[in-house]
């Protein structure tokens, strides 16, 4: 396999990385019961709006997108989510990968970093904190879906 080359994500990706996040978030979807989780019904101009708007960071390989992830500074935290791996990928180390990209793009100003995950999602939990996070909160979701905070401290 070719090494990915994680860069920021433009206006002309927001169709793929809409596909690839669609894909990604089927199984988490079906985990919960819930086909009405956010990234499964944000629109093709809501992805646009997310990556004018904050860093998202792709990751591709042989031209096409394998990962991708966003990530917002909210005071003195950078606040990491919506990582998606392609369901071909997963398992080969591309949200470690992802998660490092997106943290390199803190500025000094970042104290921590910040991320969360429905309470069922034990292998992105097991990721989390394989990377240093830890959890600090839980609240309901949107959806109803109980959600864990992690946070890494900088």
């Amino acid at each position: 396999m070719r090494e990915p080359l994680f860069t920021a994500a433009d206006a002309a990706d927001a169709g793929e990385i809409l596909t690839l996040q669609r894909a990604a978030y089927v199984a988490e979807a079906q985990l919960y019961g819930e086909p009405f989780l956010p990234p499964l019904t944000e629109t093709l101009e809501e992805v646009a709006a997310a990556i004018a708007a904050s860093t998202v960071v792709k990751a591709v390989v042989d031209g096409r997108i394998v990962a991708t992830g966003r990530a917002r500074v909210d005071e003195a935290s950078l606040c990491l989510g919506r990582f998606a791996v392609a369901p071909d990928r997963q398992g080969q180390g591309f949200g470690t990968r992802l998660i490092s990209a997106l943290e390199a793009t803190a500025t000094r100003d970042v104290r921590r970093f910040e991320l969360f995950t429905g309470f069922k999602s034990e292998r992105n939990l097991r990721l989390y904190e394989r990377c240093g996070y830890s959890e600090f909160r839980r609240v309901p979701g949107v959806t109803g879906v109980e959600l864990i905070y992690l946070e890494k401290l900088v």
